[in-house]
């Protein structure tokens, strides 16, 4: 073989995997233009992105059945980060909660909990600077040594309350890219409504509001949503007892059939994270007339609207302790101080689910300490709308308390 043609093979091994293997004395005129092609792609992916696919798998596989817990779980995350095809690979490997009970992706807090089981959670509140921290329970005490999963800062206005929802534990705003969605009150903080920054799976309408044109006008980058997608809608009755009686609160779940309650129902589950486009965000005007600012404030959509098929879920009602003079709920030891804002939800009967449905508790939240809740969820709710229905829990309820 000529000296020409070894160099020739060379150069043909490195193209076709993107090696590169020159010295700084050799020009970029030794690339041939015409497989500029196969550089680009060899570029896009590591040298680790060219083993054989059965083999990583089997790898990928492997490292999936030895990772139960939290901090041994990041291998996995640290695997997906490789490149985009350990990326999709390990997509296809890992289970979502309602299978593997396991929070591993940003996505599978938007995916239903396990269906035998509760996630426990719990949420730590800032009083000063007015934010709330969820994190997974790694051990029974509520300490730092939880997995942080989402945070929410409490922003008020002049007619409502918004909690803006973010994934970043310090960047807790609208215009970051980790904002995941809100949840806004009305004035009285008796109506309650969560919105999605990203389209939902069953294609529920962008809602026209005040801060959606905002966003719209200083947009920070494509990835940053457009819409307000409500998909939550949570109501609290007048108390006639005030302050000595429990709250009385439900919750309306527009992307949950009343049939997932059941044994062998099914909840809608995101397997990715949809952005909405920059052409879908609403127009905006040069003035908006008294009638337009009017529906604008009244985001809140009421209770009362067609919600046929759609679960609907109400607090427990206590009963009352004759010794302890007070009402008591069964948390199982997962509350420790008595507080107004404990509940557990359930399935209305209004739904026509069974008996045995409706005394399965899907979310609840207790204090346990000064500023520290204990929050557990499972099917068919995600940890989003738990944390959501949670955050209703600590705004004011003038017209109820």
């Amino acid at each position: 073989m000529s000296f020409r043609s070894m160099i020739m093979d060379r150069k043909g091994f490195e193209m076709k995997f993107g090696y590169g293997m020159r010295s700084k004395s050799q020009s970029h005129c030794d690339v041939d233009v015409t497989d500029s092609s196969l550089v680009v792609d060899g570029l896009k992916q590591s040298c680790w992105a060219n083993m054989p696919s059965e083999l990583l798998r089997d790898v990928l596989m492997r490292i999936e059945t030895s990772d139960d817990a939290w901090p041994a779980r990041k291998n996995v995350v640290a695997c997906a980060g490789v490149c985009r095809s350990w990326r999709e690979l390990m997509r296809e490997i890992v289970k979502p909660p309602q299978i593997s009970s396991k929070l591993t992706f940003p996505i599978s807090l938007k995916q239903p909990g396990p269906r035998d089981s509760l996630i426990q959670c719990y949420i730590k509140r800032n009083r000063n600077s007015q934010t709330y921290y969820l994190f997974l329970c790694l051990n029974q005490a509520s300490t730092d040594d939880g997995k942080f999963l989402l945070s929410a800062r409490k922003c008020r206005r002049a007619t409502h309350t918004d909690y803006i929802i973010s994934l970043n534990l310090d960047d807790v705003s609208r215009g970051s890219s980790t904002y995941v969605g809100k949840l806004r009150s009305n004035f009285l903080g008796t109506k309650f409504t969560v919105y999605d920054a990203h389209p939902p799976i069953y294609g529920a309408k962008v809602a026209k509001s005040r801060s959606t044109k905002l966003v719209s006008l200083k947009q920070v980058s494509p990835r940053v949503p457009a819409g307000n997608y409500p998909f939550v809608h949570v109501s609290y009755d007048l108390n006639v007892l005030g302050s000595r009686g429990p709250r009385i609160m439900q919750c309306v779940m527009d992307s949950i059939p009343a049939t997932a309650v059941e044994p062998g129902g099914e909840a809608p589950t995101q397997t990715h994270f949809l952005h909405s486009r920059n052409d879908t965000s609403p127009s905006i005007p040069f003035f908006r007339s008294k009638s337009t600012r009017t529906e604008n404030l009244q985001s809140v959509v009421p209770l009362t609207s067609q919600d046929d098929g759609m679960l609907v879920l109400r607090n427990k009602a206590p009963r009352w302790h004759e010794q302890l003079q007070c009402w008591c709920l069964n948390f199982n030891g997962r509350v420790t101080v008595a507080s107004v804002k404990n509940f557990q939800l359930v399935a209305s009967p209004r739904n026509g689910v069974s008996e045995q449905a409706q005394e399965n508790v899907i979310l609840q939240f207790g204090k346990v300490g000064k500023d520290v809740f204990t929050m557990d969820y499972q099917y068919p709710i995600s940890a989003f709308e738990a944390f959501a229905i949670c955050l209703s829990s600590f705004d004011t309820k003038i017209a109820c308390e």
